[in-house]
């Protein structure tokens, strides 16, 4: 660009000199004429040039002043390219060097943050204002003595919590609170379990620690034989069926883990005739050797057993005001007792079965206990469980603190962690709030120093969480009909360290992008000078990392009730933390599982965390994978296929989930087209497509179910007949078990998805006249 610039400058300057006048130019040609060549002919010096310059005064004195001019335009010029390419330069290589490749809707979104800050400069501030100290000293206050929700200790932890929030003078700090009915056990009767003989007689009393129940299970009594179902997965009740192993009427012994939380065991277990449910940690899944650390033998695991999250009496709707309204209860709710016992009580139980051999991997490893699945006891015994636990109103108190957004406050990006626990909770409860108070006070520390967040950073301690995510999702209950159109992503910060090795990212397909991103530039906490993507690699791939959000999860509500983008991030060890929901999961466990690394842990995690909302915060379109959800639905168009032949048979085309599957992804690439191709510095356009982009999670939202009968009414990650898996559960059937094929009934259920992929692709789409579908009249 300076070489042409030069050039045009010379050919003007060329354009001056003949514009002398001719008279001039002649005799001016003569002197140079006579001064060019020597008497003798030959090329004149240095001396004869200076005789032609003082010759040439006259005239050459307006040559000068054209060549100073012409000079300066040329300096000028230079100048100004030199300091435009310094300034771009600096842009593009912040960007590059943080790695900065703008995903889904942010391929081409200019930068912009705080006052005269680049993302790269946000990154290192945030790096600088992370602490590890802080989470360690947090850690311990949380999880020194027990705080169940309503207890004097959760209380004075919860008014700590709101005068740390209000130090750190960000711009709003409030508490909300509501009644949610929760279950305790019954002190005035506890609950019990024996063995009973012919007679129903108590031959034996097995002791029971008081403070061990699951919350919300069924009380009353139970007495049967006992039926080993290894961890109470759908496969395991379906071997126990093929192999004519009845659980009706019986007490079903569960191991604790195989990827099933406690009320979906329970669920199962009624669900297939059981009278009762006990569930114990075995020493094959959670470590129990005494000669490492590990759980003793005498200890059990507590977890709710409500098939759901929130108040069970109030599904679907808030209990702000629960004296107002008659209660329902939740049709997750058990109807059979169940109880959590030691992995002692369960040898003593599983040891005097007999009956048929279980499969080699059913098998545990409890001492002096050969693998049989009962029902019956080799003496005639029978067992007998009662459980006394009482409902009550409490009062819980949820508290927030919040970063107003400077572009659009109104879009906010949420960080939750649960406060509550029945045991210390170091993991459980301390965890989370260490490193959602860290983040508070980093978020609010880059603020003062010149950080200016686009949108709103919204940080919310949860009350009741070890009861089902009680607080949470009783707010998300009380503001579902506006968080659609403010929550941009949820991160719930629930058991994030349990170990410094594996991390684990539960999450919405929406948020892949910004976790990949964020991953790349994170030192692992474990191995120095290694980002977590570069050792996850290195370990069989960082595809590992991504798991689905499951029932138990604290960002699960927020996705499949409410529609809002969601994950939950976790670094775990290869070896199981054993003491989660136990009354020893205490700080100084944690701290020699992790060899004295909480804080530099804590730390990692938390700055993980930040890298995502940074983006969330920071970018002029929200880097969302809107894309994401077309690939899910393809893999199942890809199973219909293969059973069209035997769908059309029965009257069924799977034609139109094919139809509404190309819409939705026709729809998303156009948006993303549309957003690469605009001008992204125009407020307006930016606000636009982000409302667009903050809807897809809202959108595989069924329509056709009611949310209180059914509240996690996403079709992807939800639980019914309306979602996804149930279809292909369905779908399996055409091979597995024809008979119990529901022709009928899979026709509704293919019908309701159908329509709500479509409904989202029409939704992407925009404007009705932008929707080109082929349900059109004709004659």
């Amino acid at each position: 660009m300076m070489t042409n610039m030069t050039q045009a400058f010379s050919m003007s300057l060329q354009h001056s000199v003949s514009d002398d006048d001719e008279e001039e130019e002649v005799r001016v040609q003569g002197v140079e004429l006579r001064l060019a060549i020597s008497e003798d002919g030959e090329e004149a010096g240095p001396f004869s040039d200076l005789t032609a310059l003082v010759l040439r005064y006259r005239h050459g004195y307006r040559r000068g002043c054209v060549l100073l001019f012409v000079g300066g335009v040329i300096v000028f010029a230079a100048a100004f390219l030199l300091a435009y390419a310094i300034f771009s330069g600096r842009y593009h290589c912040s960007q590059v060097k943080q790695g900065q490749v703008q995903q889904g809707g942010g391929a081409k979104a200019p930068a912009e943050g705080g006052v005269g800050l680049y993302l790269g400069e946000l990154r290192v501030m945030m790096r600088k204002l992370l602490q590890d100290e802080d989470i360690h000293n947090t850690v311990s206050r949380v999880s020194r003595a027990v705080h169940p929700p309503g207890s004097s200790e959760g209380t004075a932890l919860a008014s700590e919590i709101l005068q740390r929030f209000r130090q750190l003078q960000m711009d709003h700090t409030w508490t909300e609170s509501l009644y949610a009915t929760l279950q305790f056990p019954d002190r005035s009767q506890r609950s019990s379990l024996s063995l009973v003989d012919a007679a129903g007689l108590v031959s034996e009393q097995i002791p029971l620690n008081p403070s061990d129940f699951c919350p919300y299970s069924a009380t009353g009594n139970a007495t049967g034989g006992v039926v080993y179902a290894n961890y109470g997965r759908p496969e395991d009740f379906n071997w126990l069926k093929r192999e004519g192993v009845s659980a009706v009427g019986c007490v079903v012994v569960m191991r604790v883990g195989g990827g099933v939380s406690f009320a979906e065991k329970v669920w199962l277990a009624e669900k297939n005739g059981a009278s009762g449910a006990l569930i114990y940690p075995d020493p094959a899944d959670v470590p129990q050797d005494p000669r490492r650390l590990g759980l003793n033998t005498h200890t059990a695991v507590s977890e709710h057993v409500h098939l759901g999250s929130g108040d069970p009496f109030t599904p679907g709707f808030p209990s702000f005001n629960h004296t107002q309204f008659p209660q329902i209860p939740s049709s997750g709710l058990p109807l059979i007792p169940a109880l959590p016992i030691t992995a002692t009580i369960a040898a003593k139980l599983l040891s005097q079965l007999s009956g048929l051999s279980c499969p080699q991997s059913w098998q545990g490893r409890l001492p002096y206990v050969r693998c049989v699945v009962g029902p019956e006891f080799n003496n005639g015994r029978r067992i007998q469980m009662s459980v006394h636990n009482v409902m009550t109103p409490v009062l819980l108190n949820n508290i927030f603190s919040s970063l107003e957004g400077r572009v659009e406050p109104d879009q906010y990006i949420i960080l939750g962690a649960q406060r509550d626990s029945l045991g210390p909770g170091a993991v459980k409860s301390g965890v989370g709030t260490a490193i959602l108070l860290e983040l508070a006070r980093t978020f609010s520390g880059m603020v003062k120093k010149g950080f200016s967040p686009r949108r709103s950073l919204l940080f919310v301690s949860w009350d009741a969480g070890d009861f089902g995510n009680v607080g949470a999702t009783e707010w998300l209950e009380g503001y579902l009909s506006m968080l659609h159109l403010k929550a941009v992503a949820y991160f719930s910060l629930d058991q994030a360290v349990m170990g410094d090795d594996v991390l684990s990212a539960y999450t919405s397909p929406l948020l892949v992008d910004l976790l990949d991103a964020a991953i790349r530039q994170v030192e692992h906490p474990k191995h120095a000078g290694q980002t977590i993507y570069s050792q996850a690699e290195r370990e069989g791939g960082s595809w590992r990392i991504l798991k689905p959000l499951h029932l138990n999860s604290g960002a699960y509500s927020f996705t499949a009730f409410a529609g809002v983008p969601a994950m939950e991030l976790r670094f775990t060890e290869e070896r199981a933390y054993p003491f989660v929901n136990t009354p020893l999961d205490s700080v100084s466990r944690l701290q020699e599982v992790l060899g004295g690394r909480l804080g530099v842990t804590g730390r990692s995690l938390g700055e993980l965390v930040g890298e995502i909302v940074l983006r969330l915060a920071h970018d002029h379109i929200l880097p969302l994978r809107i894309t994401s959800y077309a690939q899910t639905v393809l893999q199942f168009s890809a199973q219909l296929n293969r059973r069209s032949a035997e769908l059309q048979a029965r009257g069924l085309s799977p034609q139109w989930v094919f139809s509404a599957r190309g819409d939705y992804s026709r729809a998303a690439e156009t948006l993303q087209r549309a957003i690469d191709y605009s001008d992204l510095h125009e407020p307006n356009t930016a606000r636009f497509y982000n409302t667009r982009i903050m809807k897809v999670e809202y959108y595989f939202l069924s329509q056709y179910v009611s949310a209180v009968e059914a509240p996690f009414r996403h079709v992807i990650h939800g639980r019914g007949n309306h979602t996804l898996s149930a279809l292909t559960e369905h779908l399996a059937l055409l091979t597995s078990d024809p008979g119990r094929f529901d022709e009928s009934g899979f026709r509704r259920q293919l019908a309701l998805f159908t329509w709500t992929l479509q409904g989202a692709a029409n939704a992407l789409n925009g404007d009705v006249w932008s929707i080109h579908n082929m349900h059109r009249f004709t004659d």
